[in-house]
């Protein structure tokens, strides 16, 4: 296969392009803007729709469709009613470390927004999962999660009322819910995690601020104690556009 020596490692091989060489229009002018983008700076606005068009001597439509690409990859964002450089994406490790550890190693402020916080009895469903007590008494703790002030994700959290009685009284929901429990003497021993790529509800979109169209990742996480007691039950729903995650894979 031609494999062009300065091929990337991440990078689709060939480029994108078939070994028979038609590629889609909007694709060719994609890969034009996508240059264009590289030497420009976070925040930039790029050229319109119609300069764009005219500069590629293609229809709008064309690069319409190019730029929504490019904005679902995360490389631009729309910016009021214009279209900007987005900034790299956010590098979330798959470990037992808290949202909060990975967004600070990376330069960036954390936080989060309270949405809400019940008790209610635990259903059949969340104790066959975790390992609760049938009509023991949870928490539901739901928060939208920040990177300087952007939302980037929502976060639900299912935990045990017997180990946080005072969640409701002594917990600020904008910290680290990890950092919480490890001042409660409490120690994170394993977790069960599960990944997939999913389209925001309506409501998820509303809370988080973008389009229902936008790909989302989500992430499911069950956590147990030291001893294997369960701790926590998580769903992390992240945008595709602003995310990605690394693990360290060892035999």
């Amino acid at each position: 296969m031609d494999y062009p020596n300065d091929q990337a490692p991440g990078a689709p091989v060939r480029s994108g392009i078939p070994e028979h060489g038609r590629i889609p229009k909007y694709y060719a002018v994609k890969a034009e803007i996508a240059v264009l983008v590289d030497g420009l700076g976070e925040g930039s606005l790029i050229p319109t729709e119609r300069d764009l068009s005219e500069r590629y001597d293609v229809a709008r439509e064309t690069v319409r469709q190019a730029l929504r690409e490019l904005v679902l990859e995360g490389k631009l964002r729309r910016q009021g009613r214009g279209t900007v450089v987005a900034g790299p994406k956010l590098e979330q490790p798959l470990s037992l470390a808290s949202y909060t550890e990975g967004v600070r190693r990376q330069g960036r402020t954390p936080g989060r927004r309270l949405v809400g916080l019940d008790r209610f009895p635990c259903p059949d469903a969340l104790a066959a999962e975790t390992g609760l007590t049938r009509g023991e008494p949870v928490w539901h703790l739901e928060r939208v999660l920040l990177a300087d002030d952007e939302r980037v994700g929502l976060e639900s959290t299912y935990v045990a009322v017997a180990i946080a009685p005072r969640l409701d009284s002594d917990f600020e929901p904008d910290s680290s819910f990890y950092a919480y429990l490890h001042d409660q003497g409490i120690v994170f021993g394993d977790a069960d995690e599960r990944i997939e790529t999913v389209l925001a509800t309506p409501r998820e979109a509303l809370l988080i601020g973008t389009p229902p169209a936008l790909p989302m990742l989500l992430i499911h996480r069950v956590s147990r104690d030291t001893r294997g007691r369960p701790l926590e039950r998580v769903r992390s729903l992240y945008r595709g556009d602003r995310f990605s995650f690394t693990a360290h894979l060892k035999e």
